[in-house]
């Protein structure tokens, strides 16, 4: 909890108002009792010894003292619900804001290792049960202190064996909230692992809606989801078991108790040591010390989740974020990107995805990658956007080695095409200013222009208003790819990397990409990269590259490639549809 405390810090003057508030409420709400005690007491019961004028000026004046401090009371009840409110939804709120900006600086190799919805189901899970603990820790602990001290202060004013027998109470009912609490914990830490793994699961099956519902697959994922769901609820079903039977113990031993300390003041009474009215005052008091333990239960289930939630979303800050340079060097205006001798591998595999990698590219030039699946040219493309860290070797931008310069500059530079266009629902204008919040109107058309996006702008008929996806116009996947290229084209990169951009489309409107991803690098504005299966998007290029098993096996343009007749020649004949 140490790590919810640290939170809290930062409104401790708001936490210190709200606890004066919780005193003030609790405490002048507790003096209801006494002053009914002082009614029964010294009016009341003495119709023999008063006439009737005293007995009305001494009850309605007491009458006001209760209107006076009940009106205090709700006042400052008023002003503390709202300030810890406050309190909790600030400190969730950093809580969950921190939490998104750590899980945004982790190493790309965590995301590809856990679901996404994972992530975000233990930041808003550790948001939720956070709000609700502070709340009950003021409503719940807090006050049942402030009661619990001032009816000790009050029995022990009235006979000092009444409070030991308070404090014996409390003792027995807390242990055995403790004994069944420790159970519950176990069931908790179980129950959050596995509603994450759900939420993880269910947006997995949620954003490949279009592969479950093509295949007949919908009723298969609601039985994997529905299995999960079902171990969920046998748990909570299982935590609800020790829940009721923790609430059936502590209710017995506490009207156990209660018989007991009933007989004791009975006997007081009989003696004479109490009076009627103080035996009333501290039946009452009874039940307002009764009811918070009775919540304890409730409190004791919030916590045991609070503290799984935490345990979970403290791993998660825990795991180091992406190494940063401490002094980092600016680069600039990237001009050349250099290659020295990279090797990369997985920490899951025995061997390199790439070895010995080594070539260098100017701006302005146009350098193409080919091979095929599984050489290491998807590797490539994440080293060079500082998704991964070579395991050996160096990247050079403008001759400063990638370790020593602020990533965040340098991906501000690059314009990226992956073969999975990600675009939004929303407006074109929308999906565009995703990269570049800044950009103006006329920005935003010159990137469409280039990308060659007319016939999209036309069909939708609203220009950049036109709404794209659900709810708006349906694009093909040629358009997706434009459009994913005008928007790379928008942030004015200096280094354009084209992922396989047009290994998923038709041949017609591969040759229509492919025309267009010629004019973006020939413009000698950047330098471009391309990575491709396709070779016919690849051969204007200044430099190709081959790839078999992570080595370059071949290098130079196409026409010299092909006079080679070595593996990009034999990949070619195939793709064209010659037969040696």
């Amino acid at each position: 909890m140490h790590l919810l405390t640290s939170y809290l810090q930062k409104y401790w003057k708001l936490c210190l108002l709200v606890l004066v508030l919780a005193t003030v409420n609790q405490v002048f709400s507790l003096f209801e009792p006494i002053i009914f005690q002082r009614i029964i007491d010294d009016y009341a019961l003495r119709f023999s010894e008063i006439s009737r004028e005293a007995f009305f000026h001494g009850t309605i004046l007491l009458l006001l003292v209760f209107i006076a401090n009940a009106f205090i009371s709700r006042v400052a009840k008023g002003f503390q619900d709202y300030y810890l409110n406050t309190i909790s939804q600030r400190s969730g709120a950093d809580m969950y804001r921190e939490g998104v900006k750590h899980s945004l600086d982790l190493p790309y190799a965590v995301f590809e290792d856990e679901r996404s919805g994972e992530t975000l189901g233990k930041l808003q899970k550790a948001r939720q049960d956070t709000e609700k603990l502070v709340l009950e820790t003021i409503n719940v602990v807090f006050t049942s202190v402030v009661i619990l001290a001032f009816i000790l202060v009050y029995t022990g004013l009235v006979y000092w064996v009444i409070p030991l027998i308070f404090v014996g109470m409390i003792v027995v009912v807390g242990g055995i909230t403790i004994l069944f609490s420790k159970k519950i914990k176990t069931i908790q830490q179980a129950i959050v692992a596995e509603t994450t793994a759900l939420a993880g699961a269910t947006t997995e099956s949620l954003r490949n809606i279009e592969l479950v519902k093509a295949l007949g697959l919908s009723n298969q994922e609601v039985e994997r989801l529905n299995a999960v769901t079902e171990k969920i609820l046998a748990l909570e079903l299982k935590k609800l078991r020790y829940l009721r039977m923790l609430d059936f113990v502590q209710g017995t031993v506490t009207n156990m108790v209660r018989a007991g300390l009933y007989l004791f003041l009975f006997y007081l009474i009989f003696i004479e040591r109490i009076t009627f009215g103080q035996y009333l005052s501290l039946n009452i008091y009874s039940f307002w010390l009764f009811f918070p333990l009775s919540q304890i239960t409730t409190y004791m289930s919030t916590y045991r989740q609070a503290e799984a939630s935490l345990a979970n979303y403290s791993t998660l800050m825990a795991t180091p974020a992406e190494t940063k340079a401490l002094s980092p060097q600016s680069i600039g205006v990237i001009e050349t990107l250099e290659f020295k001798d990279v090797s990369f591998g997985y920490k899951s595999s025995t061997t390199h995805a790439l070895s010995g990698i080594s070539y260098q590219v100017h701006r302005g030039e146009t350098i193409a990658f080919v091979g095929p699946s599984g050489s290491g040219k998807t590797s490539l493309v994440k080293l060079l956007v500082g998704l991964y860290e070579p395991t050996s070797g160096t990247i050079l931008y403008n001759d400063v080695p990638y370790d020593g310069i602020d990533k965040d500059e340098l991906r501000t530079q690059i314009g990226f095409v992956t073969q999975d266009t990600q675009l939004f629902s929303g407006t074109i204008r929308e999906n565009l200013l995703f990269v570049n919040p800044k950009a103006t109107d006329e920005e935003c058309l010159d990137a469409l222009h280039k990308a060659q996006c007319h016939n999209l702008l036309e069909r939708g008929g609203q220009g950049l208003d036109t709404i794209i996806g659900e709810g708006g116009v349906k694009i093909s996947g040629g358009e997706k790819q434009r459009l994913s290229i005008a928007r790379a084209l928008l942030r004015n990169p200096n280094i354009l990397i084209f992922d396989e951009a047009t290994s998923a489309l038709d041949s017609i409107t591969e040759a229509e990409i492919g025309k267009t991803i010629r004019s973006v690098s020939t413009s000698h504005a950047h330098i471009t990269v391309l990575i491709a299966h396709r070779l016919s998007t690849i051969m204007h290029a200044d430099k190709i590259h081959v790839l078999e098993k992570g080595v370059v096996v071949e290098s130079g343009t196409h026409d010299e490639l092909l006079e080679k007749k070595g593996l990009y020649a034999a990949m070619w004949r195939e793709q064209i549809g010659e037969r040696v």
